[in-house]
């Protein structure tokens, strides 16, 4: 079997020290990259994100991560979405009304929380669905959370046509939205798994075992 590799996409979001430490610490060995043939090729890729999503659609554009993440579905290889690098994942954004496309493998709008407060920042806990892999041990812990935006409203139709999506939904200040999708070979959540102590530490292990 041998140990899984991991690429953790750097196309310049953020900080992604914690991000390698805690896939390391949950099994897989683990290269910080941002070239095309590493970051199709590993076991498991990686898609972190902080801060804007134009920023960080124009940092991924630069480096032709759409095209890996694209590429590596098409494929049937695994992909993990965190925070942005999940929001990224649906047709578009919406920040300050100026309005970006992202990778659209999902359809759907990133778009502001209508709760009381924003940003959503802190523990929570979610309601993940009946099959869960990615949630198996830690259905009912809580979460890291820190972010203004989501996606309100899952829209995608499958008819039964293929495998419908694993979607666990999250709240804050009365207001829903979507905190992970388990969908064939691409996973995501809104919430930080490396932030999110044992609970976390084990979602990414329910991850690593699946590469």
């Amino acid at each position: 079997m041998g140990t899984p590799s991991v690429a953790v996409l750097d196309y310049g979001s953020g900080n992604l020290r914690s991000a390698v430490r805690a896939v390391e610490r949950a099994g897989a060995d683990v290269t910080l990259t941002s070239d095309f043939d590493t970051a199709l090729e590993a076991d498991g890729l990686l898609v972190p994100g902080v801060g804007a999503y134009a920023a960080c659609m124009a940092g991924l554009r630069e480096i032709k991560g759409d095209r890996i993440i694209g590429r590596r579905l098409a494929g049937g290889r695994p992909v993990l979405g965190i925070c942005v690098g999940m929001q990224i994942l649906f047709a578009r954004g919406v920040e300050h009304g100026v309005e970006t496309d992202g990778c659209d493998e999902w359809p759907g709008v990133v778009e502001r929380i209508q709760a009381p407060v924003v940003p959503h920042m802190g523990w929570n806990t979610v309601e993940a669905p009946e099959g869960t892999q990615l949630f198996a041990g830690v259905e009912g812990e809580r979460f890291y959370f820190v972010h203004s935006y989501g996606v309100r409203d899952w829209t995608l139709q499958t008819n039964d046509r293929t495998k419908a999506p694993l979607v666990t939904w999250a709240e804050h200040g009365g207001d829903r939205f979507v905190a992970a999708v388990e969908n064939g070979p691409l996973w995501a959540t809104q919430f930080h798994p490396e932030k999110s102590g044992d609970a976390g530490a084990q979602l990414l292990r329910n991850w690593i075992a699946t590469l």
